[in-house]
């Protein structure tokens, strides 16, 4: 899987007509897929392996929310035989992009069009479905891929895809998606529990929200079954139950799915610049419930992440929301999520906080800063 920037983008199909060589020596067609962010771009790269050509157009250092389309953008959909997206109001430029591109191969409704959020029970869904307040997520959290979890049911959502617009590899890509289901229960439980329990035994106790209960409550062999639980659920055991704020509405997810509470949010709603005054209560209530870790995108301010953090006294945690040049496999990706916070918690809990504010922020580096972000942050006294 490639991500390509302005220069160059364009010619990608024409590198592709060209490897095949001349009249009467060409290779079998490959399917061309562009995925609007790398982490589905990763995914599709794995299932469709050799047969599929894979362009993203967001990495996990921009927001997805606000990508600027570029023509490029639009030559690569216009010749794409499928399109990934969240299917939600995640990629909220990707209207404007299809419609430029008007490939109705991989229009919403067409065979080329995936939706990674099919079947996927979305959280957050608000009250009513409007914009009228400035929210921009108006069907609910779109942010799916925070979840490792769930990123295999992303995967079904994009083999199928692969299937209908190329049945005649159909084998392959069903066998690459369960390679890719059971390399995430691996990395996600531990081999022991998948020997154990299997991957659907496994999914159930997630989906029902009692595994880690259930992994307490029973013993194998004088043996706490807690204790065989292994991946990164094992190494999220240390942030387990430990209260956080997020930046963004883009980690409910990876909270649910790894027993975190979020209390606050910075912004107050999503896309929503926050008042100082909203700041300043926020701050307050993460001093009042001891919270002690402050999540946040790259893509962020990461001098308005360090000053909440600083004046909260807590350990601002600065990351990228999925594949990069720095983190190339979703793998990657997500072993650093974890790691990160458990270190932010570790030394959030042995040392003084206000030492941490500038140093923590900068363990991702800067990246690039939310278009639709507050040029400043003053801080408001709570009344």
């Amino acid at each position: 899987m490639r991500r390509f920037g302005p220069i160059g983008v364009i010619g990608i199909w024409v590198c592709i007509l060209l490897a095949q060589g001349p009249q009467g020596t060409a290779q079998p067609k490959k399917v061309r897929v562009v995925a609007t962010l790398t982490n589905y771009g990763f995914v599709a790269q794995l299932i469709g392996g050799p047969y599929v050509e894979v362009v993203s157009i967001a990495d996990g250092t921009e927001d997805p929310h606000f990508v600027k389309p570029k023509p490029s953008y639009a030559v690569l959909v216009q010749n794409a035989d499928l399109f990934i997206s969240t299917g939600l109001d995640l990629e909220l430029w990707e209207p404007a992009l299809l419609a430029k591109a008007g490939n109705a191969r991989i229009m919403p409704g067409s065979p080329g069009y995936v939706s990674a959020s099919v079947g996927i029970r979305l959280l957050e869904v608000p009250a009513t479905a409007s914009r009228a307040e400035g929210d921009i997520h108006v069907y609910g959290n779109p942010h799916i891929y925070t979840s490792p979890w769930l990123m295999k049911r992303v995967a079904a959502n994009i083999a199928a895809g692969l299937i209908r617009v190329d049945p005649a590899h159909r084998d392959i890509y069903e066998h690459n998606l369960q390679h890719f289901k059971d390399e995430v229960d691996r990395r996600l439980f531990g081999d022991t529990l998948v020997r154990m329990f299997g991957g659907d035994l496994l999914d159930r106790l997630v989906e029902s929200g009692q595994l880690i209960s259930f992994l307490q409550s029973k013993t194998y062999q004088g043996q706490p079954l807690i204790d065989r639980l292994g991946g990164w659920l094992k190494a999220g055991l240390a942030f387990r139950d430990r209260k956080v704020v997020c930046y963004h509405k883009d980690w409910i997810y990876f909270a649910t799915l790894f027993g975190q509470q979020i209390v606050d949010y910075i912004e107050p709603k999503p896309g929503i610049p926050p008042s100082p005054q909203h700041v300043a209560q926020v701050i307050e209530r993460m001093q009042k419930e001891n919270v002690r870790v402050l999540i946040a995108a790259v893509y962020f301010d990461p001098e308005k992440v360090r000053t909440v953090a600083e004046r909260a006294g807590a350990v601002p945690v600065v990351i990228p929301m999925g594949v990069t040049a720095q983190f190339p496999t979703y793998w990657d990706v997500v072993d650093f999520w974890v790691r990160s916070i458990a270190d932010a918690f570790q030394r959030a809990g042995n040392s003084g906080i206000q030492q941490f504010g500038s140093s923590a922020v900068r363990q991702f580096g800067n990246g690039g800063v939310r278009p639709e972000s507050p040029e400043a942050l003053t801080i408001m006294p709570v009344s």
